[in-house]
């Protein structure tokens, strides 16, 4: 049976062009049957049936002449969020598998605010998500995060380069052998929480970079709540998590 790269396989069928196919495959979108497709170079029957599934519509939650707040899709980049919305600017970021509450500035007084809000830890940040193994009761991690960000982002608990990072996991449902967790961060250090739970053994379903060993669609992790100055935003779970089985 004849073998090709993956990307060229996908790219005959669509009828799109080859760097198409590679993006495709890198954002995560592309699927045979229930498995992810990976690595674009990977040979690969050429009768192989593709399955892309695009993200959803990115949703306003709110907006004013200061701030707009989105509810963004799993598998987009927050900087293309900001790219496309014309003289915002992003107050943070979510990694491209996480979904929820993403907030932008728009307008340099209110962005400065905003920064210091996010500085000084009084922004109030909620997530939920779902993890492997059982989690009976309430954990409270504070160990210190070191980032590398060469290539791909990989952080680490580094009690000596690492910097002060909080995390509170209160447990909400358990089904099997994964449990769905609440989290608030008080600090905002790269992949925090996918550090933080998988340091204590309960890492995200779906994060295979920081161990987990169930294949998933996303790291199934969702920015449900955030406050910041006199506002609160609020994101419903998408189905992945709210029907999680």
């Amino acid at each position: 049976m004849a073998t090709d790269k993956a990307y060229k396989v996908l790219a005959l069928q669509q009828g799109i062009s080859n760097n198409k196919a590679k993006d495709l495959i890198d954002r995560g979108l592309v699927f045979v049957e229930d498995k992810k497709v990976k690595i674009a170079r990977a040979e690969i029957h050429t009768d192989t049936i593709f399955r892309i599934e695009y993200p959803d519509d990115i949703e306003i939650l709110y907006q004013d002449e200061d701030i707009i707040a989105i509810n963004k899709p799993a598998q987009v980049d927050s900087y293309d969020i900001q790219d496309a919305i014309d003289g915002a600017e992003l107050l943070h970021r979510l990694d491209r598998d996480t979904s929820g509450v993403l907030l932008l500035g728009k307008n340099r007084a209110f962005i400065e605010r905003a920064i210091k809000e996010f500085k000084n830890r009084k922004v109030e940040k909620h997530y939920v998500a779902w993890v492997e193994g059982v989690l009976y009761e309430k954990v409270e991690i504070d160990e210190p995060i070191f980032t590398v960000k060469k290539g791909k982002a990989f952080s680490m608990i580094d009690p000596v380069r690492g910097k002060k990072a909080h995390t509170i996991v209160k447990p909400e449902e358990i089904q099997g052998k994964k449990s769905k967790v609440n989290i608030e961060i008080t600090t905002g250090r790269t992949h925090q929480i996918r550090v933080h739970l998988a340091s204590i053994g309960h890492p995200i379903v779906g994060d295979e970079q920081y161990g987990s060993r169930t294949q998933a669609k996303r790291v199934l992790l969702h920015s449900s709540k955030m406050k910041i100055l006199d506002y609160e935003f609020n994101a419903r779970e998408p189905k992945e998590i709210a029907q999680y089985k």
